[in-house]
């Protein structure tokens, strides 16, 4: 699996036929009514791993809070304690930063050779390897989201993110520029420190690798803090990385919550930089923090509500399909969700009639179990939000087509929705749900789509399905997001960088521009005497 290419296995396309399939299995689906399975009838399969780090790792060592606190990290499957774990707060943050500050301004790390940093993170990738089904089921047993899913795609583009970044240590290098006058002028890109980084819940490994991985292909030091809801794979896997020969202190991983340790992190007068992924209004609180303190620079992935462009033109069958998954994948929470489905009008009933049936056939269960498409969501608050927003869309005046409330009745499932009939001023229309329900508007041409799709705060994806490449190239260009998927959705191969305009955020991240956000560049100069030639 490794061996293939990231954007096959996570993207969703109809350049095969043999993708329509994808995400059901037919020995599975057999027999199954609607909305698959009721989860509650269903004792939960049990994991097969241990829970074995649930400490901070603070200067190579696993230790215990400062406060002795912990916080319990729970099963989305049944609201279960799975673990608790150590809640690190400021005094934390204080430590944790002391070591990043010390292996860098002191140790090996960033004066190591960049080929010899690359082994590091190479042998880490191979770790990663061999153990990617355990990774795989703590991902799955602490977030909810299928074990194939995880298994399958997710792990392996760790994998391959990590192999990406490795191969570009070594090859980090500045310029020679001419100047006027007689002098030599250098440049050199430098690591700039130590960078603080904060990842979210939905896609915690994913996120660890697009931030830690060309982070210390730099040269930086780390100190990273996990979600609350999702702490237990980025713990596992930062022992792969000391085992691999990251030296102490490099790499520092501080469980806790945001209004503590996440604000203690953007504070932090020794820490100079800070990458987050996550809300747009928590993103606005970290560059505040950041400005208040020490004016660190700071890169921001933040919300979205990325229109799904339907074309007149479109194979309706094969749109309804895209459409599902640009809007269903890991249960609708990701931050690039196609969640605005602007369908064309001549399209449009033929489109509702089977978007409805697709979601009713979506397969929803325990994510250990083969063939489940959606698992639950991710917490008790995550799913009382998108319950009310579901409510909102009712009262609002759309259709509810199908679902619209709980699935089952322990955990946090929800039946895959679909409303029509929506208007661009309605909550489910305007707002980031991040969940299984899909919003469906129709439009008349693309002077009118073109202008709606850019009706909203954010700017962080879109998707346009049309088999004329005028149509693709208009729309491509007139869309202010970061990024544009045509025919296909979701596609995150390591190359491809990622980000967004507008208040989804500052900066990319993956591919050669997210090397930039650990970098500095300084200017030398050198007067020149008698020289041969400038």
């Amino acid at each position: 699996m490794a061996s293939r290419r990231v954007s096959s296995v996570l993207s969703r396309s109809f350049t095969s036929a043999s993708l329509f399939s994808a995400g059901r299995s037919s020995s599975v689906a057999r027999g199954i009514g609607k909305y698959s399975t009721d989860a509650s009838f269903e004792a939960p399969i049990i994991p097969s791993v241990k829970v074995n780090y649930t400490r901070l790792l603070i200067n190579g060592q696993f230790v215990d809070a400062a406060s002795g606190k912990t916080f319990p990290t729970l099963d989305p499957r049944t609201g279960n304690v799975i673990a608790h774990v150590a809640e690190g707060d400021s005094e934390d943050i204080n430590r944790a930063v002391s070591a990043a500050r010390k292996a860098f301004d002191e140790g090996p790390w960033p004066k190591m050779t960049a080929y010899e940093r690359s082994r590091v993170l190479f042998r880490f990738a191979d770790l990663v390897e061999k153990h990617n089904d355990e990774i795989a089921t703590l991902e799955t047993w602490d977030n909810g989201k299928p074990f194939e899913q995880a298994a399958k795609t997710e792990v392996p583009m760790i994998v391959r993110f990590f192999r990406y970044y490795a191969g570009f240590a070594d090859k980090i290098h500045g310029l020679t520029v001419p100047a006027d006058g007689e002098y030599h002028v250098q440049t050199l890109h430098e690591p700039i420190g130590v960078a603080g980084q904060i990842i979210p819940w939905n896609f915690p490994l994913l996120m660890f690798a697009w931030k830690v991985a060309p982070a210390l292909a730099c040269g930086n030091t780390v100190v990273l803090k996990t979600a609350e809801q999702t702490p237990l794979s980025a713990l596992y896997v930062a022992t792969l990385l000391q085992e691999a020969g990251l030296p102490p202190g490099v790499l520092n991983v501080v469980s806790g919550f945001g209004p503590t340790a996440g604000a203690a992190l953007c504070s932090h007068m020794e820490v100079d930089k800070v990458a987050f992924t996550g809300s747009t209004d928590t993103g606005k609180k970290v560059l505040e923090l950041a400005a208040k303190s020490n004016l660190k620079t700071v890169t921001l992935e933040l919300g979205g509500k990325s229109p799904f462009i339907v074309c007149e033109d479109a194979d309706v069958d094969k749109a309804v399909e895209l459409a599902h998954f640009a809007l269903f994948f890991n249960m609708g929470q990701c931050c690039c969700s196609g969640s605005r489905t602007f369908v064309h009008e001549r399209v449009y009933d033929e489109f509702i009639e089977k978007a409805r049936a697709r979601a009713e056939k979506r397969i929803v269960g325990d994510p250990f179990k083969g063939g489940v498409e959606q698992g639950p969501q991710i917490d008790s608050d995550q799913f009382e939000k998108i319950l009310r927003y579901i409510d909102y869309g009712i009262k609002s005046g759309a259709t509810l087509e199908t679902g619209g409330g709980r699935l089952g009745t322990k955990g946090f499932y929800i039946k895959p929705t679909v409303f029509s009939n929506v208007k661009d001023d309605m909550p489910i229309a305007q707002d980031e749900i991040f969940g299984p329900v899909q919003s469906i508007l129709k439009y008349k041409d693309l002077d009118e789509v073109i202008r709606r799709a850019n009706t909203t705060r954010y700017g962080l994806a879109a998707g346009v399905f049309t088999q004329n490449i005028d149509t693709a190239n208009t729309l491509t260009r007139a869309l202010r997001v970061g990024s544009v998927w045509i025919n296909c959705f979701d596609v995150f191969d390591a190359a491809i960088p990622f980000g967004g305009y507008k208040m989804s955020g500052h900066g990319r991240e993956k591919g050669i521009y997210g090397l930039s956000n650990y970098l500095q560049v300084k200017a030398i100069v050198t007067p020149l005497k008698n020289p041969a030639w400038l």
